[in-house]
């Protein structure tokens, strides 16, 4: 017990540390279209190398940072970040104009009074839509936030920010809850799809969640694709966005140009954009893509 309590405590020390010594980076997973496999944007992941132990998982630092209100700073590092770098890309790369930004918040941030401030400065300095700016939280942690301020919601949504509920299925949210909250996507939890081609119950819980989404207007993205049956049903099924070890996984900033270009459907994506740039009337034909 004495040996976890120190080791706690060094990395807890190592952590406030973190940020100056540029021990923090963003990993990013593509978001697809489900019917042309396609990247419409992504999520943005934080990772930690530490200078002496190397790579600390997630699951074991981010509950410090909570804790000690590390989380604060960190995130704002890590929504300025993001909004950075998926806005050059949305200017610098071919056809992705379009794509999105998605970033995890932690409910100490969003009960934070000046969360929204930080939010608007992001999307500010870094230019992005803000339409294009989604905030994910994950519903267990909205369910341990009982009292969320409504200002603060109200704000995010005058900024036009979106609102996803992360691992969608773990928590116990009810539809009055989720309309309060003006969400705009529910992300379905990978427990679901994993059963997906396996176990008929998978689907029957990703159809309720379907007729929900659909009833208040809400996106639906299905996370932990890994498979081709589980991407099949996923079509069956109608949902339309997917993200996935099947595409990719987690990469860093700097390899995902290369990702993309790989990928015959970003690619289709890039000459339609540098067409219509170009002005290239209807009637030109197009260049193969494969």
């Amino acid at each position: 017990m004495t040996g976890r309590a120190t080791g706690r405590l060094d990395l807890e020390s190592d952590l406030r540390l973190a940020l100056d010594r540029n021990e923090l980076s963003l990993n990013y997973q593509p978001i697809i279209d489900v019917s042309t496999e396609g990247a419409v944007g992504f999520e943005a992941l934080l990772r930690w190398h530490h200078h002496e132990h190397g790579p600390i998982m997630p699951d074991a630092f981010i509950p410090i940072a909570e804790e000690t209100g590390l989380i604060l700073p960190i995130g704002t590092w890590v929504l300025r970040e993001a909004l950075r770098q998926v806005q050059q890309w949305r200017t610098q790369v071919p056809g992705a104009a379009n794509f999105t930004a998605a970033v995890n918040i932690s409910g100490r941030q969003l009960v934070a009074g000046d969360f929204p401030d930080v939010v608007e400065a992001a999307i500010r300095d870094t230019g992005i839509d803000p339409a294009a700016v989604h905030l994910e939280i994950t519903e267990t942690v909205l369910m341990d936030q009982p009292d969320l301020p409504k200002e603060t919601l109200q704000r995010l949504a005058r900024l036009g920010v979106g609102l996803s509920i992360d691992d969608f299925g773990t928590g116990y949210s009810s539809l009055s809850y989720l309309k309060w909250l003006s969400a705009r996507t529910l992300k379905i939890d990978r427990t679901f799809v994993e059963e997906l081609g396996t176990d008929p119950h998978g689907a029957t819980i990703i159809e309720l969640v379907l007729g929900m989404a659909e009833s208040l207007r809400l996106d639906v993205v299905a996370e932990g694709v890994e498979t081709a049956v589980q991407l099949g049903e996923l079509r069956r099924l109608g949902v339309r966005l997917a993200q996935g070890y099947l595409w990719s996984k987690p990469l860093p900033a700097e390899r995902i140009p290369a990702w993309l270009r790989s990928h015959p459907a970003n690619v289709a994506a890039a000459i339609s954009a540098a067409q219509i740039s170009a002005g290239i009337s209807e009637g030109e034909s197009l260049p193969r893509v494969g």
